[in-house]
């Protein structure tokens, strides 16, 4: 059986403060790329399970072309999500949740952007809060990484940043159904998220518009569509112009 979800919680790019159901498994494939100066792509298989109503916990491996002429398995991360704070009324909630992610990568290192989703090894901490109110959800998270040498030999460069700051805003709207019958309706989501990354004391930052659209099916099947677009960029890396594929499947009451 289907359990009811806040769809428009679910952001494409970034996570909300909310967790999954307990005892549920999440299955996502995704495929994310650029097009110029060729065209390169990564395969991301992930599994989700939500451990409890405060905990849920993510794992990742990654495969791409990015660092080389063929596809090759890249490495992997765990994230973990603890929910600390809830504030429920009648078609609103706040939450507050505290998350981590840790990586380990076999690649060079050729960019100035710390990324742990197949391109760095490090750790990533922040918090993470979304504010749901009837058919619009906002979100805002920040989050401090910290890169160390990949795995295979591939160190850091010494002119690289050790350390950066992410920072995110996003904001989804249930455009559909206009009204709820039964979990078999199909919903519609629309998503305008602004994703950000600073190197501290080395001048490099961006930020991006995520513009989004999701399908829902049956409250268990999830497709995304994402493009990021620079609004200033003065960084050197991959998530330049890059689109987004996802296709997720959810199992309850596992």
């Amino acid at each position: 059986m289907a359990c009811p979800v806040f769809s428009q919680e679910l952001y494409v790019n970034t996570e909300p403060a909310s967790n999954m159901a307990t005892n549920s498994l999440g299955i996502r494939v995704e495929d994310q790329g650029y097009f110029t100066p060729t065209y390169k792509n990564r395969e991301t298989l992930e599994l989700m399970y939500g451990a409890s109503r405060h905990l849920m916990v993510h794992g990742s491996v990654y495969v791409s072309d990015y660092y080389e002429n063929q596809q090759h398995f890249e490495g992997g991360s765990v994230y973990m999500k603890y929910r600390f704070l809830s504030v429920d009324s009648v078609q609103k909630h706040f939450r507050g949740a505290f998350f981590t992610k840790l990586s380990s990568i076999d690649n060079p290192v050729v960019n100035q952007e710390i990324t742990l989703e197949g391109d760095n090894s490090g750790l990533q901490s922040g918090f993470v809060f979304t504010q749901l109110l009837h058919k619009l959800a906002l979100s805002g998270t920040i989050s401090y990484l910290h890169a160390w040498d990949n795995a295979g030999g591939f160190n850091l460069p010494v002119a690289n940043a050790k350390n950066a700051v992410a920072y995110t805003l996003s904001s989804g709207y249930l455009l559909l159904p206009k009204a709820y019958k039964d979990y078999s309706q199909v919903n519609v989501n629309v998503y305008a998220e602004l994703l950000g990354k600073t190197n501290p004391g080395y001048g490099q930052s961006y930020l991006d518009a995520a513009p989004a659209v999701q399908l829902i099916f049956n409250s268990l099947i999830r497709v995304d569509f994402s493009y990021r677009i620079p609004l200033y960029n003065s960084m050197i890396r991959n998530t330049d112009h890059m689109y987004l594929v996802r296709l997720e499947y959810n199992l309850f009451n596992l």
